[in-house]
């Protein structure tokens, strides 16, 4: 493609018929057909040519596969888009020097030349969560206790992707410490929501959603403890899966055996976030949750049959929620039906799932930044002090009945999934809400008493660590993004991952993109 110009109907049927020719999977079988149909579902959002950042990362691999484009005009077209678009969301917060991303692109290119690409991402621009390790590039937490760290080896993740071929182009915005789903912190301050300027964009993993969503990555990596791959998801109209626990392992956690927080893949499509995990997960021997299966299996093809299935939708966990957001979902039910799904109205007994997260969660979080209270107490933010506070009236044989209670919930949620193959509810109890809050203090006129309580709907999930993969399902009548959360059986990322392919290709939702203006 060098030295020439496309228009958007061009380079939709270049990619198109790349993503066929070149990786040859009927996995892509109908990506001929939206891409020459459903051209306008590729939106321009600056009035420039910006139509190759919103190909996705399957069909970006078969133009470079098929030599139709290079990695440096791939990295030059996202390289302008962040250029054009990062200023007004606040996303991506460190970016790598432009001469150094244009040569490993470059590089990407020599080894396409002589037949040998690393990989599955081989030229891919990805950004990685600012709170993930980056070698040589600036890894913050977004915390004034590391707003100058660089680390000097990259985490698991990043070099599991950097072997498949990816050019890690920068780091994406976070909460303070990771702590909440709103993302902001006094190091690079809010990132924004390109549906509406004023909202929240969720988080932690806010500033990867954000890219996404405005074409300024295709891939971006992320982690998840009480919904920070699902709750930005849901916020900014893209796919995020919360991967079960040692799916993609952590060897560095400082708590081997924990299962709360997980790594994980965030993208456009069902089709790039299975790709993502293919690369993301597998064993290692350094984590002892590992789970020992080959992540090749992502990388297959998604269809699948899903006549006579079993889903149960939530009936309301006994939560609040803002009905705009809960009748959104239950209009899906026709969806899956469509599928041929049998869909019932059930859910499991989830008593003490609250308790157990919150009680845990303190528990971790003293283990992980206990030690700072006393000697940088002036460097934590309020969230990170009630944690350690809270944790340290914790005793022993509390947290022992603690654990025995988690162990009954999740007996009780895995026997409720031998009756339902999948549970499917709202991803978030509320809309994207004004970006200068810094949680919803109601909902539906409950109030909530911390920071965490309105992320309830993600967290109940968490605790159980079953997978779950947060889609695009609806808009609200002020344009917000509404996100439906799919649920699989213990280990089952795989089957979660088929369905969400087809309720992705039933519905069209995510190829909704928004309009930034000047």
């Amino acid at each position: 493609m060098s030295g020439k110009k496309f228009g958007r109907r061009q380079i939709l049927k270049i990619g198109s018929a790349a993503a066929l020719s070149a990786i040859g999977s009927p996995a892509f079988a109908s990506v001929k057909k939206e891409t020459e149909e459903e051209v306008a579902g590729v939106p321009d959002l600056s009035g420039a040519d910006n139509e190759i950042c919103y190909l996705t990362a399957l069909e970006m691999l078969a133009l470079l596969r098929a030599k139709k484009i290079s990695a440096r005009e791939l990295m030059q077209a996202h390289l302008q888009q962040i250029e054009k678009i990062n200023s007004k969301v606040n996303a991506i917060i460190t970016l790598v020097p432009e001469n150094e991303l244009l040569a490993q692109a470059l590089a990407a290119d020599e080894a396409f030349a002589k037949g040998k690409p690393t990989g599955a991402l081989h030229g891919l621009p990805v950004a990685a969560k600012d709170l993930t390790e980056t070698k040589g590039i600036r890894t913050t937490y977004g915390s004034p206790l590391w707003k100058d760290n660089i680390p000097t080896a990259d985490s698991l993740l990043v070099s599991r992707q950097k072997k498949a071929g990816a050019i890690i182009i920068g780091k994406s915005n976070v909460p303070e410490l990771g702590m909440g789903s709103q993302t902001f912190n006094p190091i690079f301050g809010k990132t924004l929501n390109p549906y509406d300027l004023t909202k929240t964009c969720g988080g932690s993993t806010g500033g990867g959603a954000v890219s996404l969503a405005c074409g300024m990555v295709p891939l971006a990596d992320g982690s998840d403890m009480g919904g920070s791959l699902r709750n930005p998801g849901s916020f900014c109209n893209v796919v995020g899966l919360r991967p079960s626990p040692g799916r993609v392992p952590a060897p560095a956690a400082k708590l081997a055996w924990g299962t709360l927080g997980v790594l994980g893949p965030m993208a456009r499509t069902v089709a790039d976030c299975a790709l993502l995990l293919s690369v993301q997960a597998g064993p290692d021997s350094r984590s002892p949750i590992s789970i020992m299966e080959d992540p090749a299996q992502f990388a297959k093809p998604l269809q699948r049959n899903f006549k006579g299935v079993r889903v149960a939708f939530v009936k309301d966990f006994g939560l609040p929620w803002e009905k705009e957001v809960k009748d959104a979902v239950d209009a899906q039910r026709k969806v899956f039906e469509s599928l041929g799904c049998i869909v019932e109205v059930a859910e499991p007994d989830m008593t003490d799932a609250n308790e157990c997260f919150v009680n845990f969660r303190h528990w971790q979080y003293e283990a992980q930044y206990g030690e700072f209270l006393a000697t940088d107490s002036d460097k934590l933010n309020e969230y990170t002090k009630w944690h350690i506070t809270e944790a340290r009236k914790l005793t022993g044989p509390y947290l022992s009945r603690l654990e025995i209670k988690r162990s009954n919930l999740f007996r009780r949620m895995q026997q409720f999934m031998e009756k339902y193959e999948f549970l499917v509810l709202p991803t978030s109890q509320v809309l994207p809400f004004d970006v200068n809050t810094p949680y919803p203090k109601n909902i539906e006129s409950v109030q909530m008493e911390t920071y965490l309580d309105w992320m309830k709907s993600s967290y109940y999930i968490s605790i159980v660590g079953n997978p779950a993969l947060s889609m695009p399902c609806a808009f609200s009548k002020n344009g917000l993004p509404i996100g439906l959360q799919i649920v699989g059986r213990f280990n089952k990322d795989w089957s979660v991952l088929q369905m969400g392919a087809a309720f992705e290709a039933a519905t069209g939702v995510g190829k909704r993109r928004p309009v930034i203006h000047s």
